[in-house]
């Protein structure tokens, strides 16, 4: 490989909240931490030298993004996905979080239903409840092969929501949801004049041997009821640059959603997040093969561990996102025996499950964007525990 993603870093003492967090999350400040959802591997130099170069600049004032950062974006969702993005129909958010917020906020009213997919990051449930919507909850069906939509349930539940946030690909159970499975719930969804909001942040992370489906490339009406989030913060390592690209084919839907993010004055920006991002969508082809093959290799490792010294686990290898999700029930301990015994007994800070709500309890989602050498220490100490 050109890129080294076996060097190990030393993150603690720069205001990392993986590291220097662990105290305040885990109650041990000595945990390999594994749980949240960025990378140990170094930002790539290109996105680093970019990003210094403007750093040397006199004056870091109030600065716009120009037609050729929407281009770059446009172009690399294109290239990655065979998905036509128009350049006006992007705009910015300082984050795919902060997005559906707004999305939640500003394009539906008080005490509407807005449905979820559980076992699923928590701030989706934060996004719906902390504005007055009523959370709908269509939790996903556990199959031997995977994790699977309830459309069955769904029919039921459109017929009175206005929006459903999707996580596509799924986080955390690591679904590449197929064409054939996004259409379905479109059909649902359209039926019922459901908004869907496709956070696809982790959209760059399917791993190969499995396609990525942007919703709304299925078809013109799709795109004509949905909106698309997409950033390059998880992807290139670089989510403490705060922007994200949110597309909306609809006009007067992306003005809606546009002017009610003006209107929180959110909007502007910052100088090295812009940078960053188009630098990384021009440079990041070789980069991103590299690190999906390095992260596979990562998964692979872990799931043949557990099958053959934890079999009482239970996994499923990841299509997308560096996560996996472990299923710990088999154990008989309750979720906070659980916790308590990878972090005290393991050294190991994973995140709880039951954030991820209820159906999530007796699990925990595994990070593993980081070298091998750690991969290999951790598991190591699982199995010891366990």
């Amino acid at each position: 490989m050109k890129y080294n993603f076996d060097e190990v870093i030393n993150r603690v003492d720069t205001q990392c909240v993986k590291y220097d967090l662990r105290n305040n999350v885990f109650g041990n400040p000595d945990v390999i931490p594994m749980w949240v959802a960025d990378m140990d591997f170094r930002t790539p130099d290109f996105i680093r030298d970019a990003v210094i170069e403007r750093a040397k600049g006199d004056v870091y004032g109030y600065t716009f993004r120009e037609d050729s950062y929407y281009q770059a974006v446009a172009d690399w969702i294109h290239r990655r996905h065979g998905w036509d993005v128009k350049k006006e129909w992007i705009s910015y958010t300082p984050g795919v979080v902060c997005a559906f917020n707004m999305a939640v906020m500003g394009l539906t009213k008080e005490n509407d239903e807005v449905i979820i997919q559980p076992p699923v990051y928590p701030p989706f449930f934060h996004a719906v409840e902390s504005h007055g919507r009523k959370l709908v909850l269509n939790p996903l069906i556990e199959t031997e092969n995977g994790f699977v939509m309830d459309y069955e349930l769904l029919e039921k539940q459109a017929k009175t929501a206005k929006m459903l946030i999707l996580s596509n690909p799924h986080n955390p159970v690591g679904r590449s949801w197929r064409r054939e499975e996004l259409q379905k719930l479109g059909e649902i969804c359209m039926r019922n004049n459901v908004l869907v909001f496709s956070d696809e942040i982790h959209c760059d992370l399917v791993l190969p041997g499995f396609k990525h489906t942007s919703f709304a490339s299925i078809c013109e009406e799709f795109a004509q009821h949905s909106i698309t989030a997409h950033a390059a913060s998880k992807t290139f390592n670089i989510a403490g640059m705060a922007t994200s690209s949110i597309i909306v084919p609809n006009e007067n839907l992306r003005k809606q959603f546009v002017d009610y993010v003006h209107n929180t004055e959110i909007d502007l920006g910052n100088i090295f997040g812009k940078i960053a991002t188009k630098t990384a969508m021009e440079k990041g082809e070789e980069w991103l093969q590299e690190l999906l093959q390095y992260i596979k290799g990562n998964i692979d490792y872990v799931v043949d561990f557990i099958g053959s010294e934890l079999p009482k686990v239970k996994v499923h290898k990841a299509e997308a996102t560096y996560m996996l999700w472990l299923d710990f029930s088999a154990y008989g301990l309750d979720n906070e025996a659980l916790n308590h015994k990878m972090i005290f007994e393991a050294g190991l800070g994973l995140n709880n499950g039951k954030e991820f709500g209820k159906e999530g309890e007796q699990c925990l989602r595994m990070n593993l964007a980081c070298p091998r050498s750690v991969v290999e220490k951790a598991m190591s100490k699982m199995k010891a525990a366990f």
